[in-house]
């Protein structure tokens, strides 16, 4: 079964409209392509940004695609401390676990009081022990007839859910600071480099391009991140070409550098 335009529509404004508003169509049609993204192993997690719409409403728009037959029950919905995410239960576990196993991920420290950006050794930080965690939550999920959002409430308010989110989000670059001291960064007209990677779905009447990641690295850490960026770069690649529902795949990337910004 191939998912109109308007089966798209009609579930996001049944399941997703929150303070009596709906997704519009480019809206609707972006989360539908992403949670198939996630769906299909291109992606371990997506997080739920597009309106105020709560953990449970998100899971019950994700009830009805799998009622539906449109994506799989790997999927389900995990709120950690108020922020949603859709997770692929499976191609999350071996995500974490790649993290790991050989540190699959470059941290960047960004506390506010430094210079400039640095590398920071994901091992030696919390990042690891988190993973650790995360890992024991979605593995010890299990599907009921009525499915439920995974709360994780008192486990991560402790957690930095900028570099939690950079992790789980399948990110191959993740920012930390120390929010124990402060929330801002030093990241202020620093030159970035922006990787998007993005894709299209050929829709009833059209085809509808959608950003699947978006991510940064500071410039002066660039060439010491090449070697886990190209990687991640493959990867994707690899993953991509195994599946038939998305097309035309574009990595590309640019530099920007911006007065302030917002993690």
């Amino acid at each position: 079964m191939i998912a109109t335009q308007e089966f798209i529509v009609s579930a996001t404004q049944n399941y997703l409209s929150a303070r009596k508003k709906s997704l519009s169509i480019s809206r609707s049609l972006d989360l539908f392509t992403q949670v198939l993204a996630v769906d299909l192993g291109l992606k371990p997690a997506l997080l739920y940004d597009a309106n105020s719409a709560s953990s449970e409403q998100v899971q019950q728009y994700l009830n009805f695609l799998q009622s539906s037959q449109m994506v799989s029950k790997s999927l389900f919905t995990l709120d950690l401390n108020g922020n949603t995410l859709i997770v692929n239960q499976d191609f999350s576990l071996l995500h974490l676990n790649e993290i790991l196993s050989c540190g699959s991920v470059v941290v960047v420290n960004v506390s506010h009081l430094l210079k400039a950006p640095v590398l920071f050794d994901p091992s030696r930080g919390e990042l690891m022990n988190v993973v650790q965690k995360l890992q024991v939550l979605i593995q010890g999920y299990k599907q009921h007839d009525a499915p439920k959002p995974l709360y994780v409430g008192e486990h991560c308010e402790d957690w930095n859910l900028c570099t939690v989110f950079g992790a789980l989000l399948g990110y191959p670059v993740t920012y930390w600071f120390d929010q124990s001291k402060s929330f801002e960064n030093c990241l202020s007209m620093t030159p970035l480099m922006v990787t998007t990677a993005s894709a299209m779905r050929q829709t009833d009447n059209a085809s509808h391009s959608c950003c699947l990641f978006s991510f940064s690295v500071p410039v002066d850490l660039f060439q010491r991140s090449q070697s886990i960026l190209k990687r991640w770069n493959n990867r994707l690649q690899e993953r991509f070409e195994k599946q038939h529902v998305l097309t035309d795949l574009t990595i590309c990337q640019t530099t920007v550098t911006m007065a302030s910004v917002c993690l």
